[in-house]
């Protein structure tokens, strides 16, 4: 009995076990299920058929997944079920011979249960019945085991299909987050919806760029409010948009140029300018003080030096829940007399600003009128009817009621006012509006209510003469509305035909004037000349090192010339010898070096390389495909650059040492260099005594008419100088005379002795020629100048090949070479001073050059003024006319459809 209940332990865990399993391989594969990625946020950014698609490829995939079939495991734990109830049932039912006959058939059948026979013999033996035990505990154990490994396959499998699907799941999102970065880069994003009172106030905003006078170009209705100063005008304003967004001033004059408010309604309560993404929250005083603050700073920047008003449009956009949407205007208010501090000129400046946007026929005029003073002092009235007198388009707003109301004793006088029998003017529509009590701190909201109470409890609402539908700044607001979308219909379609009439002219003109050349705009061709600058920068590291430091060498030289001739080279040539020469030479070098030359070479460094850029864009310029009408705008970049560009300041300090090195170095080594050196010695010394002979020459000093007339005779003083030279020379032959028979040199001094210059004076007098000691003085100048130089000059032709015995040491030739020595210091501190430069250009200035070009660029295109000075001309002025035209064309269009599918 213990052996069957051991049996019946056995069966029920392999049914549990199997069941079991079966149920978690199910659950596990529900969870990936669920876990499969949702792309219905797809949708959005992709067309419905491929989500879809997407979708039914991740609903393949997952039924893809080969689980084994764990339905086939439950049957055959059912059938282990069934065969354990037969033989129990045959135990209680046959004979033992018919049990052992049935266990003998059920050996044959199935080997699984061939220890029923040896149960049903009770007659075994012990070590039989034992035997048949272990037999099966050993075939129970092996049965666990198998299930036990076939459930481990299960899992291992199902654990692999678990890191496959993985995988796919990570490859196609990765694929997903691709494609949608790729779209959003290859096509533009969708654009914001804009509402149609934006898109007509980008039209107008297009119209006054176009067209700053209001001719017969622009006829668009804009609604132009007008009045008296500190009639209430802007009171009136701050109702209508539901915040107090205006600067104010105690009887002050603050509005100071127009304001263009575009109201739209929105969720929030906001006000941003055109030109400004910032938002001012109009619930908060501090944004709302921060508003005014910045109107009244951008009107006073707008105003120039020596006036009072500008004509400079402020555009100011405004959204609120409840608000009308419409086109506001602000302008300064009319007055009657010029206080001390305006322009003598404001009063009418007024006047015309008013005039101009009060002449479009499509404007609506609001007409603001202080209820509270008489009609005699209005000033606007007047100004109205002369510009609409049969008041089509005007609405008429009576301010102050309130006060009106409290101080008026004839209630017919307010009476014919709103029935338009009082002013000498008409209008569309009179309105009685009540804005404040005074206090300009009062918020909008306690004004409405102000405003409302007054009118449901006024005695003159009740007699009758305020109408319900002409007072509050509500109704007006409303009606100012319809009027203003009533003319935008009525006039744009008409406005866009004309804008197409101009541009066909305007193309017409281009097709006449310029056939053979692309329309551009003044930004254009910036842009244009831009690569163009930008190009040739790039172009001087293409520039051979040899010809930068050709150049270098030959700016270097000229700049130092005078220096080294007459304060180094003549000084030492006075010394009686070797050393002191060297002496002098070493000393004047040394301070030279420390001082004035590294900076001298930076100051020559910037004009080589600036002069290298000024003639790349030159040469360009003078190209076929260069446009001359950019050639300003480039020079002009370059004079730019020449005040902006700043050498690296490194470069002082390593060009002082190396100069300082070369300097000081007196032993040549080689013959090709000391020819090298003669050479450079003859050449600049023959250079040289050219430019003294031309100066001493009297017709470098002569007039230019003297130079092209060479026939005309020579003048006194020509003739004056001309006897003096011949003097000098005497004074230099007498040295020379002098110098060969006492054997010493006499010759060499530069100073006029005393002695001498009374001798050459006495003999001008012989001459009857007067001259001062200091004509005298700075004429031998020249004359022993010119003397030294062709004695040099003879010096380095003799030394030439005299590098042998300098080598040597020896002098016995009666020729130190010296003079070699020297240019040959100067030549070589030159030649390394040059090749640092060029370097140091290539390696570093060229890219600074490269970048202060950019900035130069970026100011000036941010400066319209300058690029309208540089880039001018009809072809100029025409392509700009085209595309303003066109712009405001397309706008045009833009909303007359959107107001089509409004309608």
């Amino acid at each position: 009995m213990a052996f069957l209940l051991r049996l019946l332990r056995l069966r029920y865990l392999i049914f549990g076990t199997a069941v079991g399993g079966g149920y978690a391989a199910r659950k596990k594969y529900k969870e990936i299920q669920d876990a499969l990625p949702d792309i219905s946020w797809m949708k959005e950014y992709m067309p419905e058929e491929t989500v879809n698609a997407l979708s039914k490829h991740l609903s393949d995939l997952a039924n893809s997944v080969s689980l084994p079939d764990t339905t086939n495991l439950q049957d055959r734990v059912r059938l282990l079920q069934e065969r354990f109830s037969n033989y129990f049932s045959t135990l209680s039912e046959n004979t033992p011979e018919d049990a052992n006959a049935n266990g003998n058939e059920q050996k044959q059948s199935d080997g699984l249960f061939a220890w029923t026979k040896s149960y049903k013999n009770v007659q075994l033996t012990s070590e039989e019945q034992e035997h048949l035990k272990k037999t099966a505990q050993l075939r129970e154990h092996e049965r666990q085991e198998k299930i036990h490994q076939e459930m481990m396959g299960i899992q291992i499998k199902y654990q692999r299909e678990i890191d496959r699907l993985e995988k796919e799941i990570k490859a196609m999102k990765k694929q997903i987050l691709l494609r949608q970065e790729r779209n959003f880069q290859g096509k533009k994003q969708r654009k914001i919806k804009k509402s149609l009172i934006d898109m007509y106030s980008e039209v107008l905003d297009e119209l006054n760029d176009y067209d700053t006078n209001y001719n017969i170009q622009d006829h668009l209705p804009r609604v132009v409010v007008i009045g008296d100063q500190s009639s209430g005008k802007t009171s009136v304003l701050e109702m209508i948009t539901q915040a107090r967004i205006f600067p104010r001033g105690a009887g002050e004059m603050m509005t100071r140029s127009p304001v263009k408010v575009t109201l739209s309604e929105g969720p929030y309560h906001i006000a941003t300018f055109k030109d400004s993404p910032k938002e001012y929250d109009l619930t908060k005083e501090a944004d709302l003080a921060a508003l005014r603050k910045e109107i009244e700073l951008r009107m006073r920047a707008s105003v120039k030096d020596g006036q009072t008003i500008s004509s400079e449009v402020i555009s100011l956009s405004v959204k609120g829940p409840g608000l009308q949407r419409m086109v506001l205007v602000d302008l300064p208010g009319i007055i009657s007399t010029e206080t001390i501090g305006m322009a003598s000129d404001t009063k009418s400046s007024i006047t015309r600003l008013a005039n101009s946007y009060m002449s479009n026929p499509n404007a609506i005029i609001l007409c603001i009128q202080d209820g509270s003073v008489d009609a005699e002092r209005s000033n606007v009235t007047e100004l109205v009817s002369k510009m609409d007198p049969h008041g089509k388009r005007t609405i008429f707003v009576l301010t102050k009621v309130d006060m009106a109301e409290a101080n008026l004793h004839d209630s017919g006088r307010i009476k014919k006012i709103l029935e338009g029998k009082l002013f000498p003017m008409k209008a569309l529509g009179y309105f009685a509006v009540v804005t404040g009590k005074g206090n300009a701190d009062d918020p909008i909201d306690l004004i409405q209510k102000y405003e409302e109470d007054f009118f449901r409890d006024s005695k003159l609402f009740r007699d009758g003469i305020f109408k319900a539908n002409q007072t509050t700044t509500r109704n007006l607001s409303y009606a100012v509305s319809d009027c203003f979308w009533k003319m935008v219909k009525e006039s744009v379609e008409q406005q866009a035909d004309t804008f197409k009439a101009t541009k066909f002219n305007l193309e017409t003109e281009w097709k006449n004037s310029f056939t053979k050349l692309r329309e551009q705009d003044r930004d254009e061709l910036f842009e244009k000349a831009r690569g163009e600058i930008l190009d040739e920068v790039v172009n001087l590291s293409l520039i051979p090192s040899q010809q930068w430091e050709d150049n270098l060498s030959k700016y270097i030289w000229s700049e130092m010339s005078k220096f080294i001739f007459d304060d180094v080279f003549l000084p030492a040539a006075q010394a009686d010898s070797i050393g002191g020469f060297n002496t002098t030479v070493d000393v004047k070098l040394q301070q030279w070096a420390e001082k004035e030359l590294p900076r001298q070479c930076v100051s020559i460094a910037h004009q080589v390389l600036l002069d290298e850029f000024q003639n790349l864009i030159e040469r360009e310029q003078k190209s076929r495909s260069s446009d001359p009408i950019t050639n300003d705008l480039k020079m002009h970049v370059v004079e730019a650059c020449r005040t902006r560009h700043q050498w690296d300041s490194k470069a002082l300090d390593s060009l002082r040492v190396i100069q300082t090195q070369a300097l000081q170095d007196r032993n040549v080594p080689d013959k090709q260099q000391w020819e090298t050196a003669a050479k450079f010695m003859e050449a600049i010394i023959r250079q040289e005594l050219e430019h003294q002979e031309l100066e001493l020459n009297s017709k470098a000093n002569q007039g230019a008419w003297r130079r092209l007339n060479p026939f005309q005779g020579t003048t006194l003083e020509e003739k004056n100088r001309q006897q003096c030279v011949k003097e000098l020379e005497k004074v230099l032959f007498g040295r020379l005379q002098l110098d060969r028979t006492t054997k010493n040199n006499y010759s060499i001094r530069s100073v006029l002795d005393f002695d001498e210059l009374t001798t050459v004076k006495k003999n001008l007098q012989t001459q009857k020629i007067d001259v001062s000691n200091s004509f005298i003085s700075d004429l031998w100048q020249r004359v022993y100048k010119i003397h030294f130089l062709k004695r040099n000059l003879y010096t380095c032709l003799e030394c030439r090949r005299f590098f042998y015995y300098y080598q040597k040491g020896f002098s016995d030739q009666g020729l130190d070479c010296r003079e070699i020595v020297f240019f040959w210091r100067l030549k070589r501190m030159i030649d390394i001073t040059s090749n640092a430069i060029r370097q140091q250009i290539s390696n570093i200035e060229t890219r600074r050059l490269e970048r202060e070009v950019k900035e130069v660029l970026d100011d000036f295109s941010a400066d319209e003024t300058l690029k309208s000075n540089l880039l001018k001309g009809k072809r100029v002025d025409l392509a700009e006319d085209l595309k303003r035209v066109r712009q405001v064309q397309e706008k045009l269009e833009e909303f007359i459809e959107a107001l089509n599918a409004e309608k």
